[in-house]
């Protein structure tokens, strides 16, 4: 433990964010860390648990809290906070492959179970792990890792989001050789095309790519299984096969003309449509589906709904209003709700906060949903809404409280409902009713010889924190099957 009495001298203080006026003028990552002195001050607010919480990932109540990939957070802030950053590094890297993804976009489960934080506040946990990745690559220190013995398998992983990833930086640096697959232009998923520049830099995945390619990974884009490219030949010409291509297929929205109504998009398309844009035309006019000049309306109140916040007020929205069907959360914990559970409280988010800034109130409207579009030549022009509740488990209707609300753009971000079947179906795997891959014999291997799956495909709808601990997981299991054992 670096300093006993760090976390009773130190206030918790988090990165610096640029004020959200500023910010919103681009779709650049807008937090800027602390100086490495003031890194190690945070680093000795590290209490040294006799037992740590936050890297136990302990399911209270049907929720997680703590990391799921249980890193060793005790271990390597005392190592920040004795300026030991290549051992730190060192730690960090022996539970977590890619620390520059979840350092930005990981909600902090470790944070939540922070003992630390059942007094005060927690441990910048979160910043500390970003802050410690980021110095590594600045420094040097993230040089390729080369296996020096290769075992001549050949492993092919289908999709390139965070658990593909994982699998395949797992076994090619136990000396399996890995060819990842991936159905878009850029490899990484929902860290690519799911998640706003501003909240991940691009760059950030290009770096990793390059890294891993120098390792010996093999990508392949544009390689859509089941499309133009075979299931068949894949099984033919590898020695195992991991699936790994998320849960893409969006919660459609139950209103008459939702699926043909001009101005109605799914978030996930939304979002894609900015990134590509700001990536390939640097956001020209016409490229992208644009909020500018709008009022919009988003259903569904989480992050991904947030996200689009953010970038509606990028493109230049005349007004923005999320709604959520749930109720408002409270402000601080409830006795019902005690740590370390998950805090099931308010959060205002950057979208929201801007919003705030913009427009001088939040966006979200509470126990709300969409009624009805109403529309003039097949264009979307307002949005109907009304009050709901749940009774009995069933969401209903409170009547006389509907409203017209002004709308040329709706945005669905209400989740997803499992994978796109196609890519399961041509390998000839089973899915579950929720849409995701079945694994009846192991935890992570198919009902097909050598098929195996990770992630949101196997789990449902997740964090990036998850569907990284599932990759590692599923990648041990792959190794198991093609050697006998294992020492991952």
């Amino acid at each position: 433990m670096g300093k006993p009495t760090g976390f009773m001298e130190y206030q918790r203080e988090d990165d610096h964010s640029i004020p959200e006026k500023e910010r919103i003028k681009n779709f650049q990552e807008f937090h800027t860390p602390l100086n490495p002195e003031e890194s190690r001050t945070q680093a000795a607010r590290c209490m040294n648990c006799g037992v740590p919480m936050c890297q136990s990932a302990l399911k209270l109540k049907g929720m997680v809290t703590g990391c799921p990939l249980h890193n060793l957070i005790p271990e390597w802030n005392d190592e920040i906070y004795h300026d030991h950053l290549p051992e730190a590094l060192s730690r960090l890297l022996k539970t977590s492959n890619f620390p520059e993804f979840t350092g930005r976009v990981c909600p902090a489960l470790c944070e939540k179970a922070c003992i630390c934080g059942l007094n005060e506040s927690p441990v910048t946990v979160h910043n500390n792990e970003l802050y410690l990745i980021e110095n590594g690559f600045a420094q040097g220190l993230m040089r390729p890792r080369i296996p020096k013995v290769r075992s001549g398998k050949q492993i092919a992983v289908i999709g390139a989001g965070p658990s593909g990833l994982a699998v395949a930086d797992q076994l090619n640096h136990r000396g399996h050789c890995v060819t990842v697959f991936e159905r878009d232009d850029r490899i990484g998923g929902l860290l690519m095309y799911g998640i706003p520049n501003m909240k991940l830099d691009k760059k950030v995945i290009e770096r990793r790519k390059k890294l891993m390619e120098k390792e010996g990974v093999i990508f392949k884009t544009n390689a859509d299984i089941g499309n133009n490219v075979s299931a068949s030949d894949i099984l033919h010409d590898f020695d195992a096969v991991a699936l790994c291509c998320g849960a893409k297929r969006p919660r459609p929205l139950s209103v008459a003309g939702a699926d043909s109504t001009d101005g109605v998009h799914f978030a996930v398309d939304f979002l894609k449509s900015t990134t590509r844009s700001l990536l390939d035309e640097k956001l020209k006019k016409g490229t992208f589906i644009s909020a500018s000049g709008k009022h919009v309306v988003i259903i569904g109140g989480g992050d991904t709904g947030n996200d689009c916040v953010g970038t509606c007020i990028r493109h230049g929205c005349k007004s923005v209003t999320q709604l959520e069907m749930m109720p408002k959360p409270p402000a601080d914990r409830l006795p019902s709700n005690p740590w370390p559970e998950w805090p099931k409280v308010l959060k205002t988010d950057y979208g929201q906060e801007e919003a705030i800034s913009c427009f001088g109130q939040d966006p979200r409207v509470y126990e709300t949903t969409v009624k009805e579009l109403i529309t003039k030549n097949g264009k979307l022009t307002a949005v109907k809404t009304v009050k709901v509740r749940f009774e009995n488990r069933q969401l209903v209707e409170i009547p006389g409280t509907e409203q017209t609300i002004k709308c040329e753009l709706l945005l669905i971000a209400a989740g997803f409902i499992g994978c796109q079947p196609y890519t399961a179906e041509a390998f000839g795997v089973k899915l579950s009713e929720r849409g995701t891959v079945e694994t009846p014999e192991h935890p992570y291997k198919t009902n097909i010889e050598k098929v195996f799956t990770a992630g949101d495909m196997h789990r449902g709808q997740s964090l990036v924190v998850w569907a990284i601990t599932e990759g590692r997981a599923c990648a041990r299991e792959i190794d198991q099957y093609l050697m006998g054992y294992s020492n991952m």
